[in-house]
């Protein structure tokens, strides 16, 4: 019954009337007094009850004495509000003014390791299609069984994997080595995620979990670069482990020619 209630009062009926007409749909046509015992409510609120929704037309009176009332069919009363529903939003589909083709896509940021790991997790259990990760052991720990959830779910998962004793049992999974392409300063840990092409979520792990700050944005130019920075560090993994002695051959140790060139 309170269930019912409350999904009549989303309609617009208020706690009152939808009581009132449930009561009449159990016996019908009653008077003020029987509906009152019915609904469980004051006899007076009965009938001021009984008057609004014989005015919204939802209850019809007799002429009796004592008048005696009876409700509308509810196929009837939810045929009205649907019809109601459909023309409101019809108008607002017309009227409302649509969002300009510059609109840009907010950046948000996010303060607190845990509320960080709590926005990866609600986004990872939304997402539908794909997922590009990267990220070290000390946090795969807190996703690892989101994404295990959302792999099981036909997500397709692609994961860069940092650090030492880094495993994944599903997913592509790309193992970086200790190599850092990137100067020491910004090869701190890090966490990059891009969900369906449409989110992504990216920053720095600060050693003091509370003054960790990640972005968070829906911006596509920044999802489609993040996207494709995940993507080249895939690429990069991949043919390091595939070709060591060639890399090693024209780069040195370390890939030091390489980093020289583009870092100075």
């Amino acid at each position: 019954m309170d269930e019912l209630v409350e999904k009549l009062k989303t309609l617009g009926l208020n706690s009152y009337e939808a009581k009132v007409y449930l009561a009449l749909l159990k016996k019908y046509p009653a008077t003020g007094y029987e509906v009152s015992k019915i609904a469980d409510i004051p006899q007076a609120r009965a009938y001021d009850t009984l008057k609004a929704l014989e005015n919204a037309q939802i209850v019809t009176c007799s002429s009796d004495k004592p008048a005696a009332y009876s409700p509308i069919k509810p196929k009837e009363l939810t045929k009205r509000y649907k019809k109601k529903i459909d023309s409101t939003i019809n108008f607002l589909d017309k009227k409302l003014p649509n969002v300009k083709d510059n609109h840009v896509e907010p950046i948000v940021q996010v303060e607190g390791y845990s509320k960080i790991i709590e926005k990866l997790i609600e986004s990872i259990s939304t997402a539908k299609k794909q997922i590009f990760i990267e990220i070290y052991t000390q946090d795969f720990k807190y996703l690892e069984k989101d994404l295990l959830e959302a792999y099981h779910r036909g997500l397709d998962i692609k994961i860069v994997g940092c650090g030492e004793k880094f495993n994944s049992n599903f997913g592509t999974v790309f193992l970086r080595s200790n190599l850092g392409i990137m100067p020491n300063h910004l090869a701190q840990r890090y966490l990059f995620a891009v969900i369906d092409n449409e989110e992504a979520l990216f920053g720095e792990v600060n050693n003091k979990y509370d003054e960790t700050n990640f972005v968070i944005t829906k911006n596509h130019e920044i999802v489609n670069v993040l996207k494709t920075f995940i993507a080249h560090d895939m690429y990069l993994i991949d043919i390091e482990q595939s070709f060591p002695e060639q890399l090693r051959y024209f780069y040195g140790n370390g890939l030091k020619k390489l980093r020289d060139k583009v870092l100075n």
